[in-house]
């Protein structure tokens, strides 16, 4: 495995309490591999990625045990400036809101080429004239006119563009996309999620792609990890999970999809709401919102279940999921 994470627990300290963000995840992703990990705002997605990169805020946020083996190094037991040498070169981050992410006072040219003029040596000459070729290997327009123009000057899309053009600069083995999606139309959405799977293609790179959208990676992944409240609830290939989800929680995801053959039906939701993760529920923590639910969902944590070799579900009740 290129990226192997096992047993990542993350809290953080208020006021009120300790929440734990991240409660036990393990997961692992090999060489040119896409793993998509998916659930609703809060669900630890983020802050999981934000650990792996070693950009979390600590405070208040804290690693608390586990390990995150990268290329077989564990990155915890590494100092701060070896993370430092890895973030960029070995391994990239794509953020979901591209112009807070971008410097509104440098041109996009000057912010491209400060990745090789800091990691490769590289005079700012060279490093323009490789930031053109990284603007063209994304498909913008123009790039030798554009690279003078500052972030604000570009659309969404574009500016997205932007963003994924800086995370491969120096070809990294892993690159993280947190919701690269978020806010583009429809149409933008297809057009970035297939210049990612493009550039995987070409590059050989593995890609995390973080989302709460099942329907942006249906054609994307290999394989998806669903968390909720911290943990990873079902991890399975993608054409398994997508034919017969083994938890509730990834059945309430999928019925919420809007579908072509579903048309004048009313839209499925998931009822209630996410837990607070200061008071998160007893058992198992989607008990509250499953319409399945037994008085064995309500005390026991369930453990994430050898469904096949190739799948697990976090549900006690993960036989009947499967065959409806």
């Amino acid at each position: 495995m290129l990226l192997e994470v096992r047993d990542l627990h993350v809290e953080f300290r208020a006021r009120d309490g300790v929440a734990r963000a991240v409660n036990g995840v393990s997961y692992g992703v090999a060489a040119g591999e896409t793993l998509a990990v998916l659930g609703e705002s809060g669900s630890g997605k983020s802050v999981t990625a934000q650990a792996v990169m070693g950009i979390l805020d600590t405070p208040p946020g804290r690693i608390t045990g586990g390990e995150i083996l990268f290329q077989g190094r564990d990155l915890l037991k590494l100092t701060r400036e070896e993370r430092r040498r890895i973030r960029g070169a070995e391994m990239a981050m794509i953020f979901q809101d591209a112009l807070s992410s971008l410097n509104p006072v440098l041109t996009v040219g000057d912010q491209l080429g400060e990745m090789f003029v800091v990691h490769r040596g590289m005079s700012k000459r060279d490093a323009r004239v490789k930031a053109v070729e990284l603007m063209d290997r994304v498909r913008i327009p123009a790039a030798k006119e554009r690279i003078r123009q500052y972030p604000h000057q570009f659309s969404g899309g574009m500016r997205q563009r932007i963003m994924i053009a800086m995370a491969l600069a120096l070809e990294p083995a892993l690159v993280i996309a947190d919701e690269p999606t978020t806010a583009l139309d429809v149409t933008v959405q297809a057009q970035i999620m297939e210049l990612l799977a493009e550039l995987r293609r070409e590059t050989g790179m593995a890609l995390v792609l973080i989302t709460h959208d099942l329907g942006v990676v249906a054609d994307v992944a290999d394989r998806i990890a669903v968390m909720y409240a911290g943990r990873i609830v079902e991890s399975a290939p993608v054409h398994d999970l997508y034919r017969a989800p083994a938890h509730p929680y990834t059945q309430g995801l999928l019925d919420s999809i809007p579908r072509l053959d579903h048309k004048g039906r009313e839209l499925h939701a998931i009822r209630g709401l996410p837990p607070n993760l200061l008071t998160v529920p007893s058992g198992c923590a989607f008990h509250p919102r499953c319409p399945r639910a037994r008085d064995e969902c309500r005390t026991d944590v369930p453990p994430l279940h050898t469904v096949d070799a190739r799948r697990g579900s976090a549900c006690h009740l993960w036989r009947e999921c499967l065959h409806g």
